[in-house]
């Protein structure tokens, strides 16, 4: 893997934890998965343990578990892996931290805990402070998402002198629409090389134009391809062309996101693009129906998102 000093940049994919039908967690795959990212959607990236691979649902048992294999089967073919240590309790975030360091991990990432929450930026960086020293070798990233933790302070405030007491601190995961926040995290922040990392696929090109450095997302799993497209475009500045990648990007999540779409839809969308069982959600989440399982397929096959069309039905069984 990629050394921890190398800037955290592109796609990365926020990956899903696959399971078997009786919930537990299918390691047996996570290999394919691997090879899958790389030689189908060219991402070389992944964020590990999150909100889409139903992180806080694990086990700290699982969670390591889950860490130790993503980190065994990409070694040499993924560029860096980030893995996601946030949990409510401080010290079963350091053990995690710790172990992420332990396995070779090349950087860990954190949410503000959510239940017993902190109420300004001064509590909140003091307890990503005892978390990232867990792990002082690697770099720390802070994983900003408002809307399912409930702390709303602001990632601009955060980042206002946030190296001074977390040396290690390398950048964030904006998965919040406030693109005033975001833009202010960029303009207030240009002499330092942090990673700005935006976490809402569907408006991505908005964040590129402010400053985006990457991005890291759950629909990178399977529109990988399409979205390097558009960053490819954006780079050599053809933003009409990258406009037309974005919206075509929007027109299957506008679709879903009408069904009802989160982490049990991204499993099933996921198995029905890359072949491989992702399996049913951990409760209280539920599997997808059937009926959102066939509208997004031929969703996907009208959009030209399909590598293949040959599934079977029980590749759907799978998933639906």
């Amino acid at each position: 893997m990629a050394s921890p000093k190398k800037k955290l940049q592109g796609l990365v994919a926020a990956t899903i934890t696959p399971m078997t039908e009786h919930g537990e967690i299918n390691f047996s795959v996570i290999g394919q998965y691997v090879d899958y990212l790389v030689e189908k959607q060219g991402v070389k990236n992944i964020f590990v343990n999150g909100t889409t691979g139903e992180g806080l649902s694990l086990s700290v048992s699982e969670r390591r578990q889950v860490a130790e294999e993503w980190v065994t089967k990409g070694k040499n073919k993924l560029d860096q892996i980030v893995i996601h240590v946030g949990a409510l309790s401080l010290k079963e975030s350091q053990e995690l931290a710790q172990h992420a360091a332990e396995i070779g991990a090349d950087g860990i990432a954190v949410i503000a805990p959510f239940f017993l929450k902190p109420w300004n930026k001064d509590v909140l960086t003091n307890f990503l402070k005892e978390v990232a020293a867990a792990a002082p070798g690697l770099p720390f990233y802070y994983y900003h998402i408002p809307a399912l933790t409930g702390v709303k302070i602001r990632a601009e405030e955060l980042l206002d002198g946030i190296q001074d007491k977390i040396p290690t601190f390398q950048g964030l995961k904006f998965s919040d629409t406030d693109l005033l926040d975001f833009g202010q995290c960029v303009d207030q922040n240009r002499q330092r090389q942090f990673a700005f990392l935006f976490g809402v696929d569907e408006q991505l090109l908005s964040a590129l134009v402010m400053g985006a450095t990457g991005a890291v997302g759950s629909t990178y799993n399977y529109l990988g391809r399409r979205t390097h497209q558009m960053l490819e475009a954006f780079e050599r500045k053809d933003f009409s062309s990258a406009l037309n990648y974005q919206f075509h990007i929007q027109r299957f999540i506008n679709f879903v996101l009408k069904l009802g779409f989160g982490v049990s839809q991204t499993k099933a969308i996921m198995t029905v693009v890359s072949g491989i069982p992702m399996g049913p959600p951990r409760p209280p989440l539920q599997k997808a129906s059937k009926e959102f399982t066939d509208n997004a397929k031929a969703k996907l096959k009208s959009l030209d998102f399909l590598s293949f069309t040959d599934l079977k039905d029980g590749d759907l069984d799978a998933c639906s």
